[in-house]
């Protein structure tokens, strides 16, 4: 067994909420592997002791916790009806800060427990006039701000269904979520702020509403302060002032335990982006138990995550008002060119307890020799990151530029379960490149090909018994065979997420990267479909392929991989059209960090492109364990993916 990198403070762990819970459950409060083997043996006992544990206020009581085991279609807390709403409005003080509204600027404003259960009220009786009632759509393009957080949970208060994305996406892309779900009510924002730029959105907000022709209207948020846009508008406009400005009484409707809460968009390497769609109940525990029992959160606290409005982070730090503490919001880059280091100053202004970031965004730190401990950082006491793997290498740097005391959290979850599979918690130990522990009430384990588990070797992570928040179904999947196929196809019965992971000796989780072909940059999942379908409308394109590979140092490479129209050379004006192109079409993330000429694209006989290969070679992988050249249209492609990988590993001076 190797030593930890970081052993929780002994009296800092026993005072933490997640030792209170162990102990009343009479298990020792710093033995976190007999807390995780009960909440993985006994469901029902651990999943009620969560309910019981955060004083969960239903409408009527639950029949039983688990009445059916299986997966998929696991039945939680049947006969229960309550509302993730109320729950997410009940804690806070009418004077206290709910939400801490903060800006690339340094500007902040709060928003008090008492002012937002108003504006939620408002909002909910402007939708509920405007024809939107129990399991009717509101959907939302918005940067991170208290709008959207207060939009969602207007729409929670009636039972409908929320969904939201970022105003950088264009459009298009919006429009291929949204449409799916055919929306009664947009609500949209003037723009967003980014790298000292004001992004004006209002002519995109336009286009994206004459694509959605179920609207009834469309209310208008004036974040940036831009005239308002109504000419031609193909619904009824309604300025955000009007709508969260009136006196209303709250009252949040009760559904089931499984009612549709929202639905977040994991983008497939083919077709239209899958909408998942998560409960009311399911994502009340399972952020309860997350929030509240391994990030330590309650009154007093303040979370500060770095994410945008399509990422599930966002869905995570909204949650954060379940527990009492304050959450806040960000609007503009993780590190503006005016000051590299606003986070941290604005981390160390407003005290915030729990800074959540990217492995990315540390490493950015570490590179352009910035120091966090330039601000006063005492009140951090989790340092979360997530997104990807975080290197052993980056560890000492966060030990030495933000804080010994802080307990530096790597975290793996998923838009699936809009949670978290493995991280730490305050009475877990950390060792350095690792994560610390399987989350409570997550049977995790590493699967090989024969389907059996491994320890200390690399194996596929699946999930062997059902979590709450996994999906109730996917959109516009009536029968669930998309939704099987996902995740049960591979070992009947048992949840395959995609990552490949080992599961160490000393129960800790090693994670290697995405097995299947999703990007995902900077923990923002990216469809891939996205970036093809943009690029290959282009006329001097025959063909595009696009691939992100995790590399050792921690860090992401995301190459397109182009073959040129017959006559057409790709020069450096062609990429800069492409380039232009994605970030109109899709948006500023989908644009890749090299466009590369290739002689062709491989795929299946039967015409898929082989990305999960592809990545594999340019990885390292031997060719023989990544794909069978007889099963590929053009088997000569295989070796030459393999030599670029091998030429660009010899170029970074690897093997």
């Amino acid at each position: 067994m190797t030593t930890p990198f970081y052993t929780p403070d002994p009296q800092t762990a026993a005072a933490s909420r997640i030792a209170e819970f162990a102990r009343r459950q009479g298990i020792a409060p710093d033995d976190y592997a007999a807390l995780h083997r009960w909440s993985v043996t006994d469901l029902e006992g651990f999943w009620s002791a969560v309910w019981e544990y955060f004083d969960v206020d239903a409408d009527t009581p639950y029949e039983r916790v688990l009445e059916e085991e299986r997966m998929p279609g696991a039945r939680w807390f049947p006969g229960a009806t309550l509302n993730y709403a109320h729950h997410a409005l009940r804690k806070v003080g009418d004077d206290d800060v709910a939400i801490l509204a903060l800006d690339e600027t340094g500007s902040a404003y709060g928003v008090t427990g008492g002012r937002l259960r108003s504006q939620v009220a408002s909002v909910a009786a402007t939708l509920r006039e405007l024809g939107v009632g129990q399991g009717d759509r509101v959907v939302g393009y918005l940067p991170n701000t208290p709008h959207a957080i207060v939009a969602f949970l207007a729409a929670a208060s009636l039972g409908a269904v929320w969904s939201v994305c970022g105003q950088d996406y264009a459009p298009r892309a919006a429009a291929d979520r949204f449409a799916q779900l055919e929306p009664t009510v947009l609500i949209a924002a003037d723009g967003y702020l980014f790298n000292g730029t004001t992004h004006d959105r209002r002519e995109a907000t336009l286009e994206l509403a004459r694509t959605l022709p179920t609207l009834k209207a469309t209310v208008l948020v004036d974040h940036v302060g831009l005239p308002g846009l109504t000419a031609n508008y193909p619904s009824l406009v309604l300025p955000w002032e009007d709508a969260a400005g009136r006196t209303e009484e709250l009252a949040c409707v009760p559904v089931p335990f499984d009612h549709p809460l929202w639905v977040v968009f994991s983008s497939g390497t083919t077709g239209l982006p899958k909408g998942i769609v998560h409960g009311h109940g399911g994502v009340l525990l399972e952020h309860l138990k997350t929030l509240g029992l391994h990030s330590d959160l309650g009154p007093g606290d303040r979370l500060l995550w770095y994410t945008t409005t399509h990422w599930m982070m966002w869905n995570l730090v909204a949650s954060t008002l379940l527990t009492g503490a304050t959450t806040c919001t960000y609007d503009g880059s993780p590190a503006p060119f005016a000051q590299l280091d606003m986070l941290w100053e604005l981390a160390a202004r407003h005290r915030v307890t729990v800074f959540g970031t990217s492995p990315q965004y540390l490493l950015g730190m570490a590179k352009f020799g910035i120091d966090p401990s330039a601000h006063d950082l005492s009140s951090i006491r989790v340092v979360g990151c997530t997104g990807s793997a975080l290197p052993a290498s980056a560890y000492p740097w966060v030990r030495q530029h933000v804080g010994e005391r802080a307990l530096l959290a790597s975290i793996s979850g998923g838009t699936d379960v809009v949670s978290g599979f493995a991280g730490s918690a305050p009475n877990t130990p950390v060792w350095a490149g690792e994560l610390s522990a399987p989350h409570l009430g997550v049977a995790l384990a590493a699967y090989d090909a024969e389907g059996m588990p491994v320890v200390g070797q690399v194996g596929e992570l699946v999930v062997t018994r059902p979590m709450p928040s996994m999906p109730l179904y996917f959109w516009n999947d009536p029968d669930g065979t998309r939704y099987r196929d996902a995740y049960f196809a591979s070992y009947p019965g048992v949840w395959r997420h995609g990552d490949w992971i080992t599961v160490t000796e000393h129960g800790s989780v090693i994670i290697h990267g995405r097995s299947d072909s999703t990007l995902n940059r900077n923990g923002v999942r990216l469809g891939s479909a996205d970036i093809h379908d943009v690029v290959e409308r282009l006329p001097e394109i025959a063909e595009a392929l696009v691939i992100g590979a995790e590399e050792p140092d921690g860090g992401y490479w995301m190459p397109l991989f182009v073959v040129p129209a017959a006559g057409v050379e790709l020069d450096d004006a062609l990429r800069d059209r492409i380039r232009d192109a994605i970030r109109t079409n899709a948006s500023p993330r989908h644009v890749p960090d090299e466009i590369l000429e290739v002689p062709g694209i491989p795929h299946t006989r039967t015409g898929k492109k082989l990305e999960v290969p592809v990545k594999r070679l340019l990885q390292g992988a031997p060719v023989e364990q990544v794909v069978n050249p007889a099963t590929v249209d053009s088997p000569e492609l295989i070796d030459y993916f393999a030599g670029l990988g091998a030429e660009r590993r010899k170029g970074r001076g690897g093997a």
